[in-house]
Formats: C-alpha cells, sequence, structure tokens
C-alpha cells in the first residue's frame, strides 16, 4: 500500500462496486470515471465477462470502481461464473452503484429483479439512473420517485454515462464516502488489469463490434505472447478461440479480409491506450470446449464452480 501526501487531510480509499442489468452502461461509466478505457464497450449485451478495476484519485480519497458483468437470468456455466462475480464485486464494495437504462422510460425486468435481490439481502445501493438524455425530465422524475419508493437507495443520481452529464456530482459526492485509510494503488494507476489480459480484451470486443449477430458469445481471445523492444514498439500474439470450424471461417472472412479488419481495428485502439507502435498478429484456432476449460475462469477470475 502507499501513503498520499495530501497535507492536512485525511486520505480515504475504497471499492465501488458497480452493477446492473447487461448493456446498462456500467462499462462506459467507469472508463468515463477514469478518463481512459479499461473495460470493454459494445452494443450487444454481456461484454463484461470478468471483474474490472477502474481506480480513480479524487482529493484526498482513492475510488476503486469496479466493473462487474452484467446480471441477468444465467443458463450457461460461464453465464453463471459472470453474474455470481458481479454479486461479489457487490458484496466486497464500501459502496454500491446499481446503473439502471432508464431510456425506455421505465426499468427492464432484470433490473427489478436485482432491486428485489438487494431487497432481500438488505444491501443498501445508490441508485444511478443512466442514458438520461433520451428521456424527457417530466418522465425521469416519475421514475426517479418510484425507485425511490422501493426503500433500497441511499440516493438517487441522474447521469449520461455517454456525454458524462451529471458524472462529476456523481463522483464528488463518492470520494467523502470511502473510509479513512491509505491508498492501494499508485497515482499514476487506472486499472489492476494485467495489459496482456487488457490486450485480448480489446481485440475480444472489436469481434463483438464486427461479428456480434453472427458470432455472438462463441468466441474468446488470449494473449500468446507480448515481445517489447528497444524502440519502444510492441510486439502482440493473439489466439482467438471458437467452438466450430463454421465459426472459424466467419471470423477469417473471405480471403482473410474480416481478421485483417479486426486486427486493425484493435491495433490502433492498443497504440492509443499504449502509447507505443503496436505489431499484433491474430490466429484463429477451433477448441470445441473452451468455455468448459477452467483455466479460462481463472485467467477471467471467475468461479468455475459457481
Amino acid at each position: 500500500m502507499t501513503e498520499k501526501e495530501t497535507g492536512t487531510e485525511t486520505t480515504r480509499c475504497g471499492f465501488v462496486g458497480v452493477i446492473g442489468a447487461p448493456n446498462a452502461g456500467k462499462s462506459t461509466l467507469v472508463n468515463r470515471l477514469v478518463g481512459a478505457k479499461v473495460s470493454i464497450v459494445s452494443p450487444k449485451v454481456q461484454t463484461t465477462r470478468t471483474r474490472v478495476m477502474g481506480i480513480v484519485n479524487r482529493g484526498a480519497s482513492q475510488i476503486v470502481f469496479v466493473d462487474t458483468p452484467g446480471i441477468f437470468a444465467p443458463k450457461r456455466r460461464l453465464e453463471k461464473a459472470m453474474v455470481a462475480a458481479a454479486w461479489q464485486g457487490a458484496r466486497d464494495a464500501e459502496a454500491v452503484l446499481l446503473i439502471m437504462d432508464v431510456s425506455r422510460g421505465k426499468l427492464n425486468a432484470e433490473t427489478a429483479a436485482i432491486i428485489e435481490k438487494l431487497k432481500k439481502t438488505e444491501r443498501k445501493a445508490i441508485g444511478v439512473m443512466n442514458k438520461i438524455d433520451l428521456v424527457k425530465k417530466e418522465k425521469l422524475l416519475e421514475m426517479a420517485a418510484a425507485l425511490d419508493a422501493e426503500g433500497v437507495f441511499t440516493q438517487i443520481y441522474m447521469i449520461s454515462a455517454l456525454t458524462g452529464d451529471g458524472v462529476e456530482r456523481l463522483m464528488d459526492d463518492l470520494a467523502p464516502r470511502m473510509p479513512e485509510g491509505p491508498w492501494m494503488f499508485g497515482d499514476e494507476q487506472i486499472s489492476d488489469m494485467p495489459l496482456r489480459l487488457l490486450a485480448a480484451e480489446i481485440t475480444r470486443e472489436k469481434i463483438f463490434m464486427q461479428l456480434g449477430d453472427e458470432l455472438p458469445y462463441s468466441s474468446t481471445v488470449e494473449t500468446e505472447s507480448w515481445e517489447e523492444f528497444d524502440n519502444g514498439s510492441v510486439k502482440i500474439s493473439q489466439t482467438v478461440y471458437v467452438m466450430r470450424d463454421t465459426q472459424k471461417a466467419i471470423v477469417l472472412g473471405k480471403g482473410g479480409a474480416r481478421i485483417k479488419k479486426i486486427g486493425a481495428a484493435a491495433r490502433l485502439e492498443l497504440e492509443e491506450i499504449l502509447g507505443r507502435r503496436v505489431h499484433l498478429s491474430l490466429f484463429v484456432k477451433v477448441r470445441e470446449k473452451w468455455v468448459d476449460d477452467p483455466a479460462r475462469y481463472s485467467t477471467w477470475g471467475l468461479d468455475f464452480n459457481a
């Protein structure tokens, strides 16, 4: 742990669990709060598979946001592990933000189910109404009153994670809520995610963006090698695993055009994040039961037996 010199101010440090239904805007909010990309974002639901920590220093307070997978009714093993990780992130945190997509003027069934579980476990949360830029003010006030009546929220905020509206106020209010204590991370650190895993997540995001409808949740990406050179550049080799030969053909595309496009998009974003030249090589392999491999779950920080 590192002590932070802040004059006469008492240092504070704590964890804030960020939970919500899939596609509520959790990752967008965490990236906005941190000021950099630490969690992948896609219009497809269930893109976040593991708990991602985004670290924000606000005055004398260090706030560690834990972006969790979306909470929904899981059916497969991977889904169950993802949802278990989300609830664990809430249990371990000093404060919990429940991010709610209010763009349709009402809450979906998954968000309602999360509120009911919070009631049953007697866990208080901070309600965050997201995507307010898409709803009329009168409707927002009506929804806020209904949420307040649920009895699980200590406070309710209205924000747009995409535009940043309302986010600064949320940050200002969270900072003094953190318990007194030394900072757990250095001044410049913005995430606890290893670069190899972040690089794999960036490539997986590009697959989602380009092939989400054709290959929704049947692929994963692993960084096989990471070689740094004296000129500051880095050579990254990654493998995209799919379950069937037909999926491999989709990822490769005609004459390898699709995988080249995915690789180019991932390389550009990695260069922006890392601030250096990136040489990225992608390979596609079939591994029918990668989703049942305990080693994959360990890499993502998930419980295989959840």
